[in-house]
């Protein structure tokens, strides 16, 4: 496994809805907050065993079908492409959640065994009544975000970024988390933008063994990188768009996460704006892109009042703040654009 240059910084002693969140989103950095989700139900199930920990689980689900990542035994838990990133080296099944936690139970002795890895399955939908005793509070740090949880054995995360702030829980087994700054993309060699292993592109530099011909730039990532190992009970801030790559380090593993954006719900991922930029300048002569680069700044990247400072207020239209009635508007209008 590749070792980066800082551990994430650690904060001792806090609570579910008593910790500092508005100074986490205030820093932008990561933080690992030691022993946050000690006190759940599925910690303490998972520090008797591993088995109490599937029968814990399995006495909240509701019977509904889930959705689950499946490997030979040859990838080693890590989900990915294939040799040619055309395809993806797993498959997606569907079947109870009772059924996968028999069978990861039933491979729990391989020295490689298949990957199973049940990924972001929404807790409220499956698992009723789990949040009760399993909960950070957030309400009470004036966000809900609805929690996900995350099931296999040793799986492998490979390293991507998310647009959402997130606070990740190891509830059962142990997790290594490798993190990166946002400008570190340069040096991460991201992968195809379709398909991907869960949504987002990854890298493609293979963690436990880098190939620095192919990848030279990783070590500058390295110098940039941030670690932690995550003990049952502990949780990470991941701020919006760092880089992490996320290990499961035992035979048995459960994670809870909290994704939530910064912004309304009328304002839609940027994702967006990437796709139908790519589209329409990407590939435009080199000092069209910089015209256009100098309007982005003008208009996105710099201060937001600034392209409508010189203007009265009820002339500003969209270079005002946007709000629902806003949103509604321009999306109509780009709806209307595209399907010209």
């Amino acid at each position: 496994m590749v070792e980066v240059a800082e551990k994430i910084r650690v904060l001792e002693g806090i609570r579910p809805g008593h910790f500092p969140l508005e100074e986490l989103l205030a820093s932008g950095r990561p933080a690992v907050l030691r022993g946050l989700a000690s006190n759940w139900g599925l910690v303490r199930a998972g520090l008797n065993s591993g088995e109490e920990a599937r029968r814990y689980l399995a006495s909240f689900y509701n019977g509904k079908p889930v959705d689950y990542s499946f490997g030979e035994p040859q990838i080693a838990g890590r989900t990915f492409y294939t040799e040619d990133f055309t395809q993806l080296n797993f498959t997606v099944r569907r079947d109870r959640l009772d059924r996968i936690l028999s069978e990861i139970e039933s491979h729990l002795q391989d020295e490689r065994p298949p990957t199973y890895y049940v990924a972001s399955l929404p807790v409220e939908s499956c698992m009723p009544g789990f949040r009760k005793d399993n909960d950070l509070e957030l309400p009470a740090q004036g966000i809900d975000p609805p929690p996900s949880i995350w099931i296999g054995n040793r799986t492998i995360a490979s390293c991507h970024y998310d647009a959402p702030n997130n606070i990740a829980c190891c509830a059962v087994g142990r997790r290594r988390f490798t993190l990166f700054p946002p400008e570190q993309i340069f040096n991460l060699y991201p992968g195809p933008l379709d398909p991907t292993p869960g949504g987002q592109a990854v890298s493609v530099v293979d963690f436990a063994n880098p190939d620095f011909g192919k990848h030279p730039r990783f070590r500058e990532a390295l110098a940039a990188g941030q670690s932690a190992e995550l003990e049952p009970g502990d949780a990470v801030f991941v701020p919006s768009m760092w880089w992490h790559h996320v290990e499961g380090l035992s035979p048995f593993n459960t994670l809870v996460n909290y994704w939530w954006s910064s912004m309304p719900e009328f304002v839609p991922t940027p994702m967006n704006v990437l796709y139908h930029a790519m589209w329409t300048m990407r590939d435009r002569p080199e000092r069209e892109k910089q015209a256009w680069k100098n309007v982005l700044e003008y208009y996105v990247f710099g201060p937001s009042e600034r392209a409508g400072a010189h203007l009265p207020e009820q002339a500003r239209g969209l270079l005002g703040a946007i709000d629902d009635t806003k949103a509604r508007h321009i999306r109509a209008m780009l709806l209307n654009k595209l399907n010209r």
